[in-house]
């Protein structure tokens, strides 16, 4: 389904309405809830949709009590069918890779529980914490850093009160993430009070939602949802973006009304090996973003999570990818290349080497295209501080 016209697109994600529920129009397609209830998570259901390959197949028998399995029937309608190389399948859908465990992986390779100051609050920078509001997605990837929590097992939601408290006593505190699982997962109207209880509090500046749902289910961002999210400025979603492909038309309405509403837009995008590891495919991601008013923010390194391996690219080519997109795309369309660092050291950028020596007369500076350029930058122009 990929490369076609979003006409086609439209004409194909229909077409999947009507084969696979003919029972449902058009307005409950719609719903969110009834995509959530009808979220495809076994091989019987999926198989009905897609051509299932042997190591999908494998990956979904011997999964276990591990990360679960669910796909929205509006996701499932964008992937092909056919080729279980589908960028959007690999992400979602199990594979027996998933059960090699390699050097340097953990359960949490961020060391979260290190930095666990409170029930669902993380707290790595002094300015900032993350709530966990919920354990439940609307889909699980398959490389979430996360894995070792979300999906029902943990239920966040019963320690709001916790966290709020310890928000409220550290007024060092200005910025605040919402994340899980994801947030959009909840009631508009949960999600309104845990978000009027952070607002209450003085010394929060900004408050954050993560989520993946205006891609993966963008029919949540109704105008209910809009219209109470809009009441708690300053505000931003930092969304998480994978393929150009899930930039569809259902999408660029869900983040037009998001924008529209004065909602800042920030994406992030972990770098997936035979998913998003073209400078074509990111310099489409990050083009596609831009046009719908979201701004490229982190190009992650992925996480060293069990069973990741599959998954994650080598550093030297993630910094190939970075010079492919600076100089060649608008500088607002340039992600930041960070290493979450394992053990919780946080997120280090890393790139393209752009200061490349020093001579008499200043700093040599190498450009997108390799030429090298002189900074006056004499060695007696130095200062203290």
């Amino acid at each position: 389904m990929h490369g076609v016209s979003d006409g086609a697109e439209e004409k194909g994600r229909e077409g999947f309405r009507r084969r696979f529920h003919p029972e449902v129009d058009a307005a409950r397609w719609s719903d969110w809830r009834w995509q959530v209830r009808h979220r495809l998570g076994d091989a019987q259901a999926l198989g009905r949709v897609l051509t299932l390959s042997e190591a999908e197949r494998a990956g979904l028998a011997r999964r276990g009590g591990g990360l679960p399995v669910a796909v929205t029937p509006y996701y499932a309608a964008l992937m092909d069918p056919d080729d279980c190389q589908d960028p959007l399948r690999r992400t979602l859908l199990p594979v027996g890779d998933e059960l090699r465990r390699a050097a340097g992986e953990s359960e949490d390779p961020l060391d979260e529980a290190r930095d666990t100051v409170a029930p669902g609050v993380i707290r790595r920078y002094p300015d900032r914490v993350v709530i966990l509001a919920t354990g439940v997605c609307a889909t699980y990837c398959r490389y979430c850093t996360r894995s070792r929590l979300v999906g029902g097992r943990v239920h966040a939601a019963g320690h709001w009160d916790q966290a709020i408290a310890y928000v409220a006593a550290h007024a060092e505190i200005r910025d605040v993430l919402v994340s899980g699982g994801d947030p959009l997962m909840l009631s508009t109207r949960k999600l309104d009070t845990l978000l009027t209880r952070l607002r209450a509090i003085p010394h929060v500046e900004l408050l954050r939602i993560g989520t993946r749902m205006p891609l993966v289910l963008p029919m949540r961002v109704t105008r209910k949802l809009v219209a109470m999210l809009k009441r708690h400025h300053p505000l931003a979603v930092s969304l998480h973006a994978i393929h150009p492909a899930e930039l569809t038309p259902e999408a660029g309405v869900a983040l037009a009304r998001l924008a529209d509403a004065g909602i800042m837009l920030a994406a992030q995008t972990v770098l997936l090996a035979g998913i998003n590891d073209s400078v074509e495919t990111l310099r489409a991601l990050m083009r596609g973003l831009l046009r719908n008013r979201v701004r490229p923010y982190y190009l992650y390194q992925c996480d060293p999570i069990p069973g990741s391996g599959h998954f994650r690219v080598a550093v030297d080519r993630g910094i190939e990818l970075m010079a492919g997109l600076v100089g060649h795309v608008s500088g607002y369309a340039v992600p930041r290349y960070v290493i979450d660092a394992p053990g919780g050291g946080g997120k280090i950028p890393v790139g393209p080497v752009t200061l490349v020596g020093r001579d008499a007369e200043g700093v040599l500076l190498k450009s997108h295209l390799g030429e090298i350029y002189r900074y006056p930058d004499p060695p007696e122009a130095k200062r203290s501080l």
